[in-house]
Order: structure tokens, then sequence, then C-alpha cells
């Protein structure tokens, strides 16, 4: 099999966490990273920013993803993938190998399940999610569009998560329950 070429967008601590998910991946080999810094991550290149997106498309790189965590503000990550999209870069969802996801779990694009994440049946996740480590997320769920739900978090059957939302480590979010677009949860906290 052939891998295909994919490029990172975003070299920060989350970055890692991607990168490791990508160790042995038989798909995608990571070309290089675009962040505002130099250097690398991991062994991996940064290559230059978000301006070279347009130029390795030419060159042929396909792939993109965002390795851009966040708490609270998913702005850039949004911005940064649509402007990817607006270009044509195509955006796989990556699961980390130890992380279960059943298989009528329905997955938007860009969207990343760390490493010992849960991910039950009948549930739909948009566009750009992070399912951190070790979170799970049960049966029936709906997550809205550049929702991040932290390290540990845990969410019941039934519940709603509106569009760039953020769950924090270790939140308990009770079946059933619907929290609206662009809310914060605090880490640890019980959402009703």
């Amino acid at each position: 099999m052939i891998k295909q070429d994919l490029i990172l967008i975003g070299g920060g601590g989350h970055a890692k966490v991607v990168i490791d998910a990508l160790k042995g991946n038989q798909e995608f080999r990571i070309t290089g990273i675009l962040d505002k810094k130099q250097g690398d991550v991991l062994g991996v290149k940064i290559v230059g920013d978000d301006s070279l997106l347009e130029k390795l498309y030419q060159e042929g790189v396909k792939y993109a993803f965002i390795s851009i965590g966040s708490v609270g503000d998913y702005c850039l990550r949004k911005e940064l993938f649509e402007k990817a999209v607006e270009v044509g870069f195509i955006f796989p969802s990556l699961i980390h190998s130890s992380a279960y996801v059943s298989s009528d779990v329905m997955i938007g694009q860009g969207t990343f399940v760390a490493a010992g994440a849960i991910i039950n049946p009948g549930t739909v996740i948009g566009n750009n999610v992070i399912v951190n480590t070790n979170a799970s997320v049960d049966h029936d769920c709906r997550i809205g569009d550049f929702v991040h739900i932290a390290p540990g978090a845990i969410l019941g059957g039934s519940v709603i998560i509106g569009a760039g939302s953020h769950v924090g480590m270790g939140a308990r979010v009770i079946q059933g329950a619907a929290v609206q677009e662009n809310t914060f949860i605090k880490a640890g906290r019980l959402v009703r």
C-alpha cells in the first residue's frame, strides 16, 4: 500500500499526541508540520507556516490534519481547518490504535480520537472534534463541530454537545443533557 502524504497544521503539545497516534499508520506519512515557530516536534520537521498551504497542495500533498489543541477557544482550529478545506485539502479522521470506536459511529472530517478513548454505538460526531485521552462518549450522543472533549471527560448516553464547546478534564455530563454551542465546561464539573 502506498502511503498518502499528510501535513500537520500546528506544532504544539497536541501535535505530539497526533504524531504518536500516527506511528505505525499504514495509510498516511507525515510530510511536515506547519507552525509559526521553527524546529521539530518528535522528530517531525516544522517546514513553515500556514502560508504554505496552497504551495504544498500544488506539490501533491492532498491530506491535512489540524494538530492544534484547545482549551475553550476553538477559533484558531476552525479558521485553519476552513482555510485548508478552501485550498482543497482532505481531512481524514484519525483514531489512536488503543481507542475503541463502535462500528456504527459516524465521525466527521478531521476528527481526532486519542489513546484510550471510548465512543459507543449510535453516536454522531461532527468535523474537527477532539475526543481526548481516556474520554468516554456513551451511546447515541451528538457532538457538534469543533468540540473538544478533554482527557477523562465522561458523557452519558444521548448527550448533545453544541458546536464549539469544550468539556473539561474529568467533567461528567449526565445522560440526556444538552449543552449549548460555545459552552465552556470546567474541569471536574458535573452537568445535569
